[in-house]
């Protein structure tokens, strides 16, 4: 029983004292201040344990001992000395100079900022509803949508052409015969690969599938029949003729304000980072980037014949494919 209760009273200790530095006086800071471990050249101050021991899950910091002064002085040998003595030894060896060392710390500055981005941007939570009713209102469409035909769909010239298909079709009304008639006869070359697939259209003409519309005769004869069935006339479209069978529907669907609340949230986060990140990008270009010289790249061989990409090689390293040689005495 003793440690159920210890474990609650270990986490108070070691958080207790733990407030915004622009709120600390001069005595805390100092204290925060006081090194309590060197290693090589490097110091561990109070306050960075801290902070480090702040980023720990509490869950895991029983991990580290039953006692406050346990976790703390176990977390600071294992964790931030064994840190300090690895990043110490790689500087020795001089791993940061070798060209991936140098690529993966260059990545994982990059993930950092990113983070860091993310961060003041908030959590997705927090946005305002009246951000989320503003984009509602804006984007109804997406939230309150009208039923909606699958709907197939070949194009003919004329209309005697269409009345053929259609007597065609409707002798063998499967989806096969539909697309070899579709790839003869139809006209919209955009869809007639596909057996004329139109995919899910609204009233007034709009597909589910990007850059795609119709003429709203289209989905208002397909209305007049039921999914399986073909519109029993062509349909005239602009100077073509169209034959039309139902594949399937979608129910129309209405969604509140609240309901699509947390869809909404997440999309306004997900556009609110991007353009955080980009203005960030683009600030950094326009004062880190220069002396570009587009035409040295020209020279840079890194291709095959076949177009494989093929790494430069560099000094002391094997080239791709090639055994790495014995160290062993012959």
């Amino acid at each position: 029983m003793r440690a159920r209760w210890a474990l609650p009273l270990i986490f108070a200790s070691l958080f207790a004292s733990r407030s915004p530095r622009a709120e600390m006086s001069a005595e805390e800071q100092a204290r925060r201040a006081k090194v309590v471990a060197t290693v090589g050249s490097k110091t561990v101050t109070v306050g960075e344990l801290e902070d480090r021991l702040a980023t720990v899950p509490r869950f895991q910091l029983a991990t580290f001992g039953d006692s406050p002064d346990a976790i703390r002085r176990k977390f600071l040998n294992d964790v931030i000395v064994q840190d300090l003595l690895l990043s110490l030894g790689a500087k020795e060896k001089k791993l940061d100079e070798d060209l991936a060392t140098k690529h993966q710390l260059d990545r994982a500055l990059s993930s950092a900022t990113l983070r860091a981005v993310r961060r003041q941007i908030g959590v997705a939570s927090a946005i305002p509803m009246d951000d989320v009713k503003k984009y509602y209102e804006e984007n109804r469409s997406r939230f309150d949508a009208p039923e909606r035909y699958g709907i197939w769909r070949i194009l003919c010239k004329t209309k005697e052409e269409a009345q053929e298909v259609l007597d065609k079709a409707k002798k063998d009304a499967t989806p096969k015969n539909f697309e070899a008639l579709a790839r003869d006869h139809s006209v919209d070359k955009a869809t007639y690969l596909r057996g004329g697939n139109l995919g899910f259209i609204a009233p007034d003409g709009t597909s589910n599938e990007a850059g795609l519309k119709v003429d709203p005769a289209i989905p208002k004869a397909a209305a007049g029949v039921k999914d399986g069935e073909f519109v029993a006339q062509p349909i005239a479209e602009g100077e073509n003729w169209a034959v039309v069978w139902r594949r399937g529907t979608i129910a129309p669907s209405k969604r509140s304000v609240e309901d699509a609340a947390a869809q909404i949230r997440d999309t306004l986060w997900k556009q609110r980072v991007e353009a955080a990140q980009k203005k960030l990008e683009d600030d950094l270009r326009a004062a880190k980037v220069r002396d570009v010289n587009p035409d040295l790249l020209r020279g840079i061989d890194i291709s095959t014949s076949d177009g494989n990409i093929v790494p430069r090689k560099r000094p002391g390293q094997v080239a791709p494919g090639k055994p790495v040689p014995s160290t062993q005495p012959k």
